[in-house]
């Protein structure tokens, strides 16, 4: 191995180091009070409380009003506890399947709407489009399926948990190391592999040969590293990543609005539609039509931003 090989191997590896440490501080200052206030709110009970008030959107959905429990608790805190939360209730398997999309689409809101707010997109407008995307992908997801009402749920089944404070809270910090750890691990490897690709000048190969995909996305090819970070580990990840390019000035905001548009509504796309396979959800209504409304929601802003400007030109005399 020659001298200047080694030289970039090391300089990446310092770089993305550096980088990948910025990152995971800046994540744990989001993750650990959120998740933590979070936890505090389903230990009180509010979260179920909530749950009363989204029953009338549930029949917009075509769900049953217990289904608002997995879903506020999903959106509240995270699609594990969306998913914990709807295995315990009476649903079909197509009632499930339109949880599931809603879920795959608008989970953690909370902490990934700051995430978003802090790296390019503010937190109301993420949030706006996420929910209206789930709710649009639910309902046209529903007309091609069979959906009854399953049988009220006793109220033991929604009742709010009934393990002492300490064990609930011993349960949140062990969660919450594992989580720092695997975040820590990936943002660490993630930062040194994107800044040994920008040394080696291999990020133009990776978004050309992306370009046709990005493309049909309604995204810029300049965006091709971070949206397959984002698309398959989440938007907590890719969003660390996302921050440097942005502070870095790569990217402008009509690029990054498009960038978390379609992220938002399609991210992690391994693991958390794996979770919910293993529930027996077919895999096409876990992959196909978030990515469907993905595409169509980016070109449709695309389509918005080109009249706006139009009308903008027509107004200078």
């Amino acid at each position: 191995m020659n001298s200047d090989l080694k030289t970039k191997l090391r300089l990446s590896l310092i770089a993305g180091v550096q980088k990948g440490w910025t990152g995971f501080v800046w994540m744990l200052k989001i993750l650990v009070p959120v998740s933590f206030l979070s936890v505090l709110l389903e230990y009180s009970g509010v979260l179920y409380q909530l749950n009363a008030l989204l029953k009338p959107v549930m029949g917009v959905l075509s769900l049953p009003p217990i289904a608002a429990l997995p879903i506020v608790i999903g959106i509240v805190t995270n699609i594990y506890g969306g998913i914990a939360s709807m295995v315990m209730l009476p649903f079909t398997m197509d009632q499930m399947t339109l949880i599931a999309i809603f879920l795959l689409i608008s989970h953690n809101m909370i902490q990934e709407g700051i995430i978003q707010a802090k790296s390019g997109m503010h937190p109301l407008k993420a949030t706006v489009i996420r929910l209206a995307a789930s709710t649009v992908t639910v309902m046209a997801s529903a007309y091609f399926m069979d959906v009854g009402l399953a049988a009220d749920a006793t109220s033991s089944a929604v009742a709010p948990p009934t393990l002492p404070l300490a064990t609930v809270l011993g349960n949140w910090l062990l969660a919450t190391a594992y989580l720092s750890v695997k975040i820590f691990c990936i943002i660490m490897v993630l930062m040194i592999v994107l800044s040994t690709m920008k040394n080696f000048h291999l990020i133009g190969y990776l978004t050309r040969a992306l370009n046709p995909f990005l493309r049909a996305l309604g995204l810029n090819q300049r965006v091709g590293t971070l949206w397959l970070t984002a698309a398959v580990f989440g938007i907590a990840y890719g969003a660390a990543v996302i921050l440097e390019e942005a502070r870095e000035g790569n990217l402008t905001k009509n690029e990054l609005e498009r960038l978390h548009m379609s992220i938002g509504i399609n991210h992690s796309m391994v693991e958390d539609p794996a979770l919910f396979m293993v529930l027996g959800i077919s895999a096409f209504w876990l992959w196909v039509p978030r990515l469907i409304t993905a595409i169509v929601a980016v070109h449709l802003f695309g389509l918005w931003i080109r009249i706006r400007e139009r009308r903008g030109r027509r107004v200078i005399p």
